[in-house]
């Protein structure tokens, strides 16, 4: 495959050299002054640990979502809160008339005293047998009825006031003002999703699963502790604050061949929202010996993936490897090379097949000079 590469590419070059003859010539000819070589970024592919990592795309949901629901039927007369605002579990959120139901806790408080006074009367008439135990007992029984019906009346007015179930973000009123609800069921009238923490479903192929597990019973890979996570947000970045694996099924779901999998995220500042698609990246298994590069020193090709090599004379030339997983954002190769190679990361426009390059030193950015890929020498 390396020869059927460098075939392809040598011809290529010469094509090209033929077409640019001419401008050289009259540029100054043979006899102006040489180009330096252009200067190339490279790396130093050295094998070490590599965490082997998976991601996987998901979706964002709340940690706690709650209905809220008007318990008892009457008008709105007041919508208390603001559309996609947080509110505080027990935060009155609508107002729902209360006159009629005023009205029936005084009616059930006025029955619950004259029911008392009765009671007490009788009492010290039972004693001297100008009443019977049956009058008494009929006058107990009414006060405690009346007892049952003030809490009933009680309740009814305290629902008029419509709480929030939980603490959250609360979202658009199902209702207007002035609308009938609660009329023989529970109208629904918001939502609030707590979102703070908040879950990340995801799934994994069983078929991926047990190959890890197989290679890890091998001894070809170790396992990893796959407790902390990363999300990869839609703009491909990585959100800053790290995750935690909440749970694995026991089982392949027989309609998908997949293991589903949740993980929970911190989000402070709610800049995480339920329904958002993200990628999940989760560590695997931890190898031993591997090589890792930069995705962008890897190349697709008709003839399979290659990197472009500063060979011992200076000259930039292609060589195939096989990829084998993924390890953070880098890729680690399976195949093609064995370390102690002069890998070009930077400047693979210039690297024309063939031609002298001068290679530098790669020097990442701040981010990922903070924490150099493990396997690469600078």
């Amino acid at each position: 495959m390396k020869q059927k590469i460098l075939l392809m590419v040598l011809l290529t070059t010469a094509l090209a050299g033929c077409g640019g003859k001419g401008d050289k010539n009259a540029a100054g000819g043979a006899g102006g002054p040489a180009m330096p070589p252009p200067e190339v970024d490279v790396v130093t592919v050295a094998s070490g640990t590599a965490t082997i990592t998976q991601e996987l795309p998901g979706r964002l949901e709340a940690f706690r979502t709650a209905q809220v629901r008007a318990r008892v039927e009457g008008v709105v007369e007041k919508r208390l809160f603001t559309e996609g605002s947080d509110v505080r579990e027990g935060a009155t959120l609508f107002r729902i008339d209360p006159r009629n139901y005023q009205a029936a806790f005084d009616a059930a408080k006025a029955d619950q005293a004259v029911a008392r006074v009765t009671l007490e009367r009788y009492r010290p008439l039972l004693e001297i047998k100008a009443v019977s135990q049956q009058e008494v007992d009929l006058a107990e029984a009414k006060a405690k009825q009346a007892e049952a019906a003030v809490t009933r009346a009680r309740l009814d007015m305290e629902n008029t006031a419509v709480p929030a179930p939980i603490s959250g973000r609360i979202g658009r009123a199902q209702v207007t003002e002035g609308a009938l609800v609660g009329k023989g069921e529970a109208t629904y009238l918001a939502t609030i999703e707590q979102i703070d923490p908040i879950y990340a479903n995801f799934t994994q192929p069983g078929s991926d699963l047990l190959r890890l597990r197989q290679a890890v019973k091998a001894g070809k890979l170790k396992e990893a502790e796959r407790a902390k996570v990363e999300l990869i947000l839609e703009d491909g970045s990585v959100y800053p604050l790290p995750g935690k694996l909440m749970f694995s099924d026991l089982a392949v779901d027989p309609a998908t061949g997949s293991v589903s999998l949740r993980a929970l995220f911190a989000n402070p500042r709610h800049e995480l929202l339920p329904g958002t698609f993200a990628r999940i990246r989760f560590p695997e298994a931890i190898a031993d010996h591997a090589i890792r590069l930069p995705q962008r020193a890897v190349q697709s090709g008709p003839q399979g993936q290659f990197v472009m090599v500063v060979d011992a004379e200076g000259k930039a030339v292609p060589n195939p490897v096989k990829t084998g997983g993924m390890s953070g954002s880098d890729f680690i190769i399976a195949e093609g090379l064995k370390g102690g190679e002069q890998v070009i990361v930077n400047g693979l426009q210039k690297a024309r097949p063939g031609t002298p390059v001068k290679p530098v030193p790669w020097n990442p950015n701040a981010a990922s000079a903070a924490q150099p890929p493990a396997g690469v020498k600078k």
